[in-house]
């Protein structure tokens, strides 16, 4: 009967399942490395004469991320997807 209990506990213990925690790894690995990019390409393409402030160096940084996280979050250009699938074919416990 204590068996029955801890494992009720634990299945109502609002503890996300593997897949939904790895499923949100993979997202928030893409939205990482998109932020990464989508600043090194602000830097690049936005540069103004007489150079620009750290305030809007702050700005940009995180307008960059809050993109990287929006676009990872709606299916970015498929880097969670491609972790998932190497994922299930590896048979991570639980991912499949």
């Amino acid at each position: 009967m204590g068996v029955a209990i801890i494992t009720d506990v634990a299945r109502f213990s609002g503890a996300p399942p593997v897949k939904a925690k790895a499923e949100k790894a993979a997202r928030d690995f893409e939205g990482v490395l998109l932020g990464s990019l989508l600043e090194s390409l602000q830097k690049t393409f936005a540069g103004t004469p007489g150079g620009e402030s750290s305030e809007n160096d702050s700005y940009a940084a995180m307008g960059a991320e809050a993109l990287a996280s929006a676009m990872a979050a709606r299916g970015g250009i498929g880097i969670a997807q491609m972790i998932m699938h190497q994922w299930r074919q590896t048979k991570v416990p639980g991912v499949s």
